[in-house]
């Protein structure tokens, strides 16, 4: 059996197993959903949860490892809007190593997936339809409306996976947001997750390591008096020296 062939292989067991393992995951969170509804108004429980849902993927597939560097850096205190690079759909599982709060913003078409978007639209995430005005108009409304709920935002800023690993340009949607809401953008840099499946690939490629690495936070005072085009080059120097290509 060649190389190929045992990648695809491999591909179609993964799949398997996180489609036969959601639906069980999916059973408990909207348990959960439902029991802490009464109470849990920003359903920082059922994050949690789908927090450990996506790790348990890499604590028990053998072909991924994920690690969280600077992990403290994180003030779970505050609310940001949390901004990372793009370079594979792993990126969405490896996030969820922060193990804190926050709300995603997506394409509408994920949340249509069985058990994984459905719990998506159980905690309340933020849909999106690319290229659609209002639903822009929504995304930004529903945004500002979560974060004064103290609620962090996590939004890849480039808008799309990078095709090479590179950092591509920010779109300005996101610091944006951070500087009408007056809150810390907090940059985070994901390695790792473009060699283990690469854009337009099923393939699962190996064993990989991923990490996300924290940065420090940025403070509203810092960016505050500054052009959207100004903090977005900002950031992204911030981050460049620590994407691996």
């Amino acid at each position: 059996m060649n190389k190929e062939a045992k990648d695809r292989i491999i591909a179609y067991l993964v799949i398997l197993y996180i489609i036969i393992t959601s639906a069980f995951f999916f059973i408990i969170a909207f348990f959960i959903w439902l029991i802490t509804l009464p109470f849990d108004k920003n359903k920082k429980i059922l994050h949690l949860f789908t927090c450990f849902w996506a790790c348990f993927y890499l604590w028990t597939l053998p072909i991924w490892r994920g690690r969280v560097i600077d992990r403290h850096k994180i003030d779970r205190k505050k609310t940001y809007v949390i901004v990372a690079n793009h370079q594979s759909h792993l990126d969405i599982i490896v996030t969820f190593l922060l193990f804190c709060h926050f709300k995603w913003i997506s394409k509408a078409e994920v949340f249509r997936l069985p058990f994984i978007g459905w719990n998506m639209s159980l905690n309340g995430y933020i849909k999106l339809k690319r290229g659609d005005k209002k639903s822009i108009e929504n995304m930004f409304k529903r945004c500002e409306e979560l974060i004064a709920q103290g609620n962090s935002i996590f939004i890849f800023p480039e808008g799309t996976r990078s095709p090479d690993g590179r950092l591509q340009r920010f779109k300005p949607g996101a610091f944006v947001l951070a500087k009408k809401m007056k809150v810390p953008i907090l940059p985070v840099v994901i390695n790792g997750t473009r060699a283990a499946l690469p854009k337009y690939s099923l393939k699962f490629h190996g064993i990989h390591e991923f990490t996300i690495r924290v940065l420090d936070e940025i403070p509203y005072g810092r960016f505050k008096d500054m052009e959207i085009d100004e903090i977005s080059d900002m950031v992204r120097n911030i981050m460049l020296p620590h994407v691996q290509v």
